[in-house]
């Protein structure tokens, strides 16, 4: 038999069912309208501007988006959206919920969004980021931010973004051309989980992380343990002893590295966790990563 089965009711059969499918719909839609009525008071006490473009590149903009709380303190966290260099899009309001420990806390929020594998590779993801904090410095203003008090974050290529702004920023390009380009793209603070630091035994044609198929002669350039000197802001690493896709030496050989220059630092491992902290062990890592925020960029 083919098509909808079809039962003709009478009478009172007729009107109890479209009673109780009444109450339902009803009880259904002041649900909603809870919902509604709570997230609009959540949002109402955060201001953000989402998809702020910060440059161009093959006629697609790049984008981050601000998220402000009420008691913002002049601060600001910027998050690095990358995971295997692929920086995919979701709405600003996302971020409420994700990053609620620092926006409650009163930093300001900012995730950046780079240019993605396979199209672009990891140096670009790079110069990508790298602009997003120089437009972020040149419109503190009108973001209500201190330039001076930018901290950054990400895990995996995200934690290693935020090594490449911390190791290797400058004062900016006097007398570029480009506005932006002028501003410094340093930071004053990192926190990076499970970050891939050297980058010069891995470059190559990469069927699961196509981002790493470029140049070999390219990759000293973006290894951020090959950039670390005095001079770079406090950083703190955080990685799992489990961790299966980024071995934890990454961060052991980073952590020297740090000791050899003086730079301060912490390096904590999460005992028995993988790549990408879950449960208790994503918790324990944002309350570490609040901490180190709390302490250098207020």
């Amino acid at each position: 038999m083919s098509g909808s089965l079809r039962v003709k009711m009478k009478g009172p059969e007729r009107t109890n069912i479209e009673r109780r499918m009444t109450m339902k719909m009803t009880k259904t839609y002041l649900l909603v309208a809870i919902a509604l009525l709570f997230t609009s008071t959540s949002f109402a006490e955060l201001s953000i501007k989402s998809d702020v473009v910060y440059g161009h590149k093959d006629g697609m903009a790049l984008v981050y988006s601000v998220l402000q709380p009420e008691n913002a303190n002049g601060a600001a966290i910027v998050f690095m959206v990358s995971g295997g260099w692929v920086s995919r899009w979701s709405p600003a309001q996302r971020y409420a919920s994700r990053f609620d420990d620092m926006l409650d806390a009163g930093f300001t929020v900012i995730p950046v969004h780079h240019g993605s594998a396979p199209r672009y590779r990891v140096p670009e993801a790079y110069a990508d980021v790298s602009r997003a904090i120089r437009h972020i410095k040149l419109h503190a203003g009108q973001h209500g931010i201190d330039p001076d008090r930018i901290g950054v974050t990400g895990g995996s290529a995200g934690g290693h973004l935020s090594l490449m702004l911390g190791m290797d920023s400058d004062a900016g390009i006097n007398g570029d051309r480009d506005e932006v380009m002028r501003n410094s793209n340093d930071v004053a603070a990192i926190v990076a989980y499970f970050p891939p630091v050297d980058l010069r035994e891995i470059t190559g044609p990469n069927d699961r992380f196509p981002a790493l198929d470029f140049e070999p002669a390219k990759a000293a350039a973006i290894s951020p343990i090959l950039h670390a000197d005095p001079t770079d802001p406090p950083t703190l690493l955080i990685h799992g002893d489990a961790d299966e896709l980024v071995d934890i030496s990454n961060s052991v050989d980073m952590q020297a590295e740090f000791e050899k220059q003086h730079i301060t630092s912490e390096f904590v491992t999460i005992p028995g966790a993988g790549h990408g902290f879950r449960g208790e062990d994503a918790t324990q890592a944002a309350a570490l990563r609040l901490d180190w925020f709390k302490r250098y960029l207020l």
